[in-house]
């Protein structure tokens, strides 16, 4: 705490004029913990291998382990869809546990608070699914079921699969339907290479659950791919009504591409 005293004092001195501070404000920034920056500058003026390092402990072979982890893993993203058992190897299982417990807590506090959200266009759809889905190894399946007033009945996840692939059965994804007495759905999974850009395959389900859905009542709004901060809307695509979709339906299309 006294080198961050010592740090503001320096940088008033040097906002007086004074350029003869220079040096020995870089001196003093140099030896600065990540900590230390934190609490002056505020987490978001840390670097990756610096919130990394808070996280994991003090000291400058945590700095060290840090800037390892995320150089060999390829950058943060990948660090953290890497297998828990693999990088308590690296790192030992207290550590692992702490920085999967931070990812959890980060994920959550991103979260839509209410129980029955009212979810109007694909963006609003994109920052209800990313919290959950933009980081995960593999990919997942979601159908979303809504009422007329676009109130969110049911969010229910009906498939699993590889980091490239995930098997649908339209009868799960129907029967979340059903049961949540929902009158419109709309489909999302998520892409973990990051690319939101749909594969003929993604093209082809929605076409067929698009048909599904007409027989039993049930309107299919959009499909939603969520990437890495990015998402893709066969809806605001205008690729919908091109695979059989109904025109007009409960949402509004307001706002564009998160």
């Amino acid at each position: 705490m006294e080198r961050m005293a010592a740090v503001a004092m320096v940088e008033w001195a040097e906002s007086a004029g004074d350029g003869s501070v220079r040096e020995e404000k870089e001196t003093l920034l140099e030896a600065e913990s990540p900590r230390e920056r934190l609490f002056r500058l505020g987490a978001a003026a840390l670097t990756d291998p610096e919130l990394l390092s808070v996280l994991l402990g003090s000291g400058s072979r945590t700095r060290a382990l840090a800037e390892a982890l995320l150089a060999t893993s390829g950058g943060l993203k990948a660090l953290v869809q890497r297998d828990p058992h693999e990088l308590c190897t690296r790192m030992g299982p207290a550590r692992t546990a702490q920085l999967l417990a931070a990812l959890e807590l980060g994920r959550r506090a991103q979260r839509v608070t209410e129980r029955r959200p009212r979810l109007r266009t694909p963006k609003e759809i994109h920052a209800y699914l990313a919290p959950n889905l933009s980081a995960l190894r593999r990919e997942v399946f979601h159908v979303l079921c809504f009422n007329a007033r676009n109130v969110l009945l049911l969010d229910a996840r009906v498939a699993e699969g590889t980091i490239n692939a995930c098997p649908v059965d339209p009868r799960e994804v129907f029967a979340a339907a059903i049961s949540s007495r929902a009158t419109a759905i709309v489909l999302a999974h998520n892409h973990p290479s990051g690319d939101p850009e749909p594969s003929g395959q993604d093209l082809g389900l929605t076409a067929q659950l698009i048909e599904a859905g007409r027989v039993l009542g049930i309107k299919v709004l959009d499909h939603v791919v969520v990437g890495d901060g990015t998402y893709c809307s066969l809806l605001e695509r205008g690729e919908m009504p091109l695979l059989g979709a109904e025109t007009r339906g409960p949402w509004s299309m307001e706002g564009g591409r998160g």
